[in-house]
């Protein structure tokens, strides 16, 4: 499962993060114990906890005493302000450019996201 090149509590965190986002895993929902975690998936206590330690500190989880780690409210908008954010400096900032060095302008660039341009899109089902 964990089999990428980031240390396994980067992963771990990214997997909770994606599960916040999609809104598998709700504002004061419950998340597994690092044991259980460290079973489920064959994998040290520790490096769960240090994952979890980062989502805290992140204000993604919150942890009640006696009880676990829970999700925080406010948590998921907080990931899709982030998530947008990102995406404006890392995906649409470089893209305008691009567009830009090609000679194509904003208005360009909206016209053919709304369909206005009269550029066929490829649907789901076609390759681009």
């Amino acid at each position: 499962m964990f089999d990428g090149p980031e240390p396994i509590y980067v992963q771990i965190a990214r997997m909770i993060r994606a599960q916040v986002l999609a809104g598998d895993l709700a504002e004061e929902e419950q998340v597994m114990s690092t044991t259980q975690f460290a079973t489920t998936f064959r994998i040290n206590p520790a490096t769960a906890a240090k994952a979890f330690a980062g989502l805290v500190d992140e204000g993604v989880l919150y942890k009640r005493r006696g009880l676990g780690m829970f999700v925080a409210p406010g948590a998921r908008e907080r990931l899709l302000d982030q998530h947008r954010k990102a995406y404006f400096d890392d995906v649409l900032a470089p893209a305008l450019a691009q567009a830009a060095v090609l000679g194509i302008s904003a208005d360009d660039v909206v016209a053919y996201v709304r369909g206005t341009d009269g550029h066929a899109r490829p649907t789901t089902t076609e390759k681009s």
